[in-house]
């Protein structure tokens, strides 16, 4: 809600500057103190009261004078740093240090009487807070951590728990594997939430089909859809071509590409949630006609737009019966655990009152998950169902989910609600979104945990709430990407709407677009709407906009997060954003820009930059301020960032711990005090300085970075630094490695030492060479890896161990352009965590032991084995197509 998340907002602005190494403005002690106590009041007031239901449709009143009351306060203290930095910088020298000498005794005055009004405000509101009686029983989650966690799904497209009858998912793997010839188009029709998508992701996942046809591939089409990115997408699943590339081709390119590489080839290809037959039309020439039974399967919420596309057949979705409905229900409560008897009656009532949708049982049934297992608890949600049972299905399935909303616990409705901010359909990066909750000052410190951590685990609570969607896992197993369901994020847009989260340039706002504080700006939104609206926002802290430019807002004096960058080929232009000088308050900066001299010349004054995100083309050098930045948690550069070395009154960066994109970075013992707690680097080493020296960029020293978790160094083409390379270790703490070494660099010693790591989870070897020839492996090495990819390394001939056990916890395996390997171990057929192992352009010898590796398991095992094996063979390679089998897909 908003106003917990605004009571939350105002105490990490005080925490910021009370912890402040160098605090931009003195706050008065016993005011500070008030403050603090009364934001902590209502936070705790805010955790037991529930809202009464308002027939009009708007927000509490008690709750939007709560957050008006904690905006006020910020905006008495924000704009008394901006005039203060902004006088300082007027009248001497440009140092955050000089600030403190400013002095005016008016400026003074007027903050303490601004902060006062606050403090009465709050203490009215404890009154009225002390005697409201909400009327309610208010049901309290269960403190203890949610049980079932994250799905076990190792990709994208994960098909959650939705349960389907036998004869709906044999009705249409029927129709996709059908004789008949010409290409055919399968609609799948039915109203939202009741389980289109859920049923293709299904039927897609299904060993049978990605048997049956050669190419299979999923684009999520939306309302809003733009056929350029549905090109792109499509094209990078059917080809497996670099997806950034790719970005830079026009429709016409993508269009005659992913033509080509469907030619000929029996394909299927998904297209989930089309809207319109014209998204259809400008597509369909795409898909060739080949006469081999190639299908196209389509979701869609609109039964006109089925028969356009199929006059003779779709499968129209229905609501669930009595008996998978409970299934379903038991499932999302209890996983395998076995229904308490004394819950039973009331649980069939609910799962009844849920009426077949599967969206709405499962949300139901993530709320009564984090309940005490009582019957008051879950009588007082069948009391609420039943309210709602008559209304029709649009309004129902709505009040449903509304109800997932308001049993959320006071601390993940801000979280939720935030979801609204990105684009329908999206695949949010979770990174971005968890920088966006620290930024944006949603997320409340626990249990001494950093606020990066809170945030993933709220997210994971989200999801095991089936909230939240997993879209795709990275290869440890981490979740990467995540979606929401369209009902649901409409229901983020109504709530935030109502409680003023956020605005939506071009939409209107019960509260007027005066008193917005997150600023959304959507795709094709036109520049004239947004530099009109702008204007009127001088109380805006956050712009959203990944997909255009921002315009200049010379007005938006305290903006804090400015969210204006989405990965594009560097050759577009168009959303370059220079502006981002003179916004003092700049929390979060994730921009493209031309040049970073708009950045970097302001440095000096962005008292609080905490994530520094940066796409520009040409290499730049970071002023020396930025090593008296303390409170900068992530500074992520596409390009290349030269550091220059500490000044002598540089500070520990306690908070740094994500450091990408530098140049030629030395970690010398002055770098290592500086960044003690840097969990992930990402540095590129180009030209020959420090050739002559043994370990000029002191890289024997990152093995002292005790929190190192990930490490990526790539050498460029012209590096001539290899005595420097060899001096290369690491910490014990790490989980992921990514190396990128010149030809002549001889992996066999770094191997043996990175294989004593013990959290190694992750390794990404590219180029080098085996002066010998051949990799041996023993028994307790890489006692936790999970991903091994080798690429480009020609030298390699022998792969061997004499262990009977290697790569205990190995669950995919990469070996891309390996032309000298000959074989791999047959013990890796052994190892039972394995997932998959993907030979791409590898030599024959490899393929076929590969092959041996598949029949000698499926000798002990069976058919159904739990990995399996992916070969691209170089078009040159000519290889038996009978190769191709169970476990065993072969691509040329």
């Amino acid at each position: 809600m908003a106003a917990y998340a605004a009571l939350v907002s105002l105490l990490r602005l005080i925490d910021d500057i009370q912890h402040h190494h160098s605090p931009p403005i003195s706050l008065h002690k016993h005011q500070i103190q008030s403050l603090t106590e009364n934001a902590l009041s209502l936070q705790k007031f805010l955790k037991d009261y529930k809202s009464p239901v308002s027939d009009s449709g708007e927000a509490d009143p008690l709750e939007m004078r709560i957050a008006d009351a904690a905006y006020a306060a910020e905006e008495a203290i924000e704009s008394h740093i901006v005039d203060k930095i902004r006088l300082s910088r007027s009248q001497g020298p440009k140092d955050l240090g000089n600030v403190s000498s400013y002095d005016d005794d008016n400026e003074q005055i007027k903050l303490i009487q601004a902060v006062q009004i606050v403090i009465e405000e709050m203490d009215r509101i404890k009154i009225v807070a002390t005697e409201t009686n909400t009327g309610k029983k208010v049901v309290v989650p269960r403190d203890q951590p949610p049980r079932g966690a994250v799905p076990s799904s190792s990709g994208k497209k994960s098909s959650g728990m939705m349960v389907f009858s036998d004869h709906v998912m044999r009705g249409i793997m029927d129709k996709l594997m059908s004789n008949e010839s010409g290409r055919q188009v399968i609609p799948i029709t039915g109203m939202g939430g009741i389980g289109k998508t859920a049923l293709a992701q299904t039927v897609y996942s299904q060993k049978a089909i990605e048997e049956h046809f050669k190419i299979c591939a999923w684009a999520t089409i939306s309302e809003q859809y733009n056929t350029r990115e549905i090109l792109c997408e499509l094209v990078h699943q059917a080809t497996k071509k670099d997806k950034e590339q790719l970005s830079e081709r026009s429709e016409a390119e993508l269009g005659l590409e992913l033509h080509k590489s469907l030619f000929g080839r029996r394909f299927l290809i998904v297209m989930d949630d089309m809207w319109n037959i014209e998204s259809w039309n400008e597509i369909e020439h795409c898909f060739p006609n080949n006469g081999n039974s190639s299908r196209i399967m389509v979701t869609t919420r609109l039964s006109q737009l089925s028969s356009q596309l199929n006059n003779h057949y779709s499968h129209q979705m229905e609501f669930l019966d009595e008996s998978i409905s409970w299934v379903l229900f038991s499932k999302t409560v209890f996983g395998e655990e076995q229904f308490p008897l004394e819950l039973e009656k009331v649980g069939k009532e609910i799962a009844y009152n849920c009426r077949g949708l599967p969206l709405s049982i499962v949300v139901v049934g993530g709320i009564l998950k984090h309940m005490e297992r009582t019957q008051d608890c879950w009588e007082s949600i069948r009391n609420n169902l039943a309210s709602v049972v008559n209304l029709d299905n649009d309004k129902h399935c709505f009040r449903l989910l509304k109800m997932s909303y308001d049993h959320l616990p006071v601390y993940l409705k801000p979280c939720f609600l935030y979801l609204g901010v990105f684009e329908e359909d999206d695949a949010i990066i979770v990174s971005t979104l968890v920088k966006l909750w620290v930024s944006e000052g949603i997320l409340k410190p626990a249990d001494g945990k950093s606020l990066e951590t809170t945030g993933k685990g709220f997210l994971k609570d989200l999801v095991d709430r089936n909230l939240v969607l997993v879209d795709e896992l990275g290869s440890t197993g981490n979740i990467k990407r995540v979606k929401v369901h369209d009902l649901l994020r409409d229901l983020c847009l109504d709530q935030g709407k109502k409680e003023g989260f956020f605005h939506v340039i071009g939409e209107s706002s019960p509260r007027g677009i005066d008193t917005q504080r997150r600023v959304v700006i959507r795709r094709n939104t036109s520049k004239e709407k947004v530099i009109d609206d702008l204007q009127y926002m001088s109380h805006a802290r956050s712009i959203i906009c990944e997909h255009g430019e921002v315009p200049p807002c010379r007005n938006i004096g305290l903006l804090r997060t400015l969210q204006a960058y989405k990965f594009r080929s560097m050759k577009d232009k168009r959303h370059k954003n220079p502006l981002v000088s003179g916004y003092v308050n700049l929390r979060h900066a994730a921009v493209e820009v031309a040049s970073t001299s708009s950045i970097f010349s302001s440095f000096n004054r962005l008292w609080n930059l905490q994530t520094l995100i940066v796409n520009c083309e040409h290499s730049s050098t970071a002023p020396t301020q930025i090593w008296k930045m303390a409170q900068l948690r992530h500074i992520k550069i596409y390009g290349h960032l030269l550091l220059p070395d500490p000044p002598s009154d540089a500070v520990v960066m306690e908070n740094l711990v994500e450091l990408r994109g530098v140049l030629n970075f030395k970690c010398n013992e002055e770098v290592v005090k500086r960044i003690p707690n840097i969990r992930k680097l990402k540095l590129t080493y180009s030209g020959s300085g420090g050739a002559g020296h043994d370990d000029y960029y002191c890289l024997s020293n990152i093995k002292c970075l005790s929190k190192l978790e990930s490490i990526r160094v790539f050498t460029l083409s012209d590096f001539r630094g290899n005595g420097s390379l060899y001096k290369l270790s690491f910490p014990k703490t790490l989980k992921s490695l990514n190396l990128m070494m010149p030809r002549d660099f001889e992996w066999e010693m770094m191997l043996e030492t990175i294989g004593s790591l013990p959290l190694l989870e992750k390794i990404e070897l590219t180029l080098g060479c085996f002066g010998t020839g051949k990799w041996e492996i023993f028994e307790g090495q890489f006692p936790c890896l999970k991903h091994l990819e080798f690429s480009l390394c020609d030298s390699l001939k022998h792969w061997t161990t004499e262990a009977s056990s290697i790569l205990p916890s190995l669950e995919k395996l990469r070996l891309v352009n390996l032309r000298g390997l000959e074989n791999i171990p047959m013990e890796i057929g052994h190892i039972l965590t394995l997932q998959n192992i993907h030979l791409i352009y590898c030599c024959g010898s490899v393929v076929k032991c590969a092959k041996e590796i598949v029949e000698e398991q499926m000798d002990y095992q069976g058919d159904d084995l739990p990995f399996h094996v992916h070969v691209k063979l170089s078009a040159l390679l000519k290889y038996p197509a009978q190769m191709a089998g169970p476990n065993f897909e072969v691509e040329q």
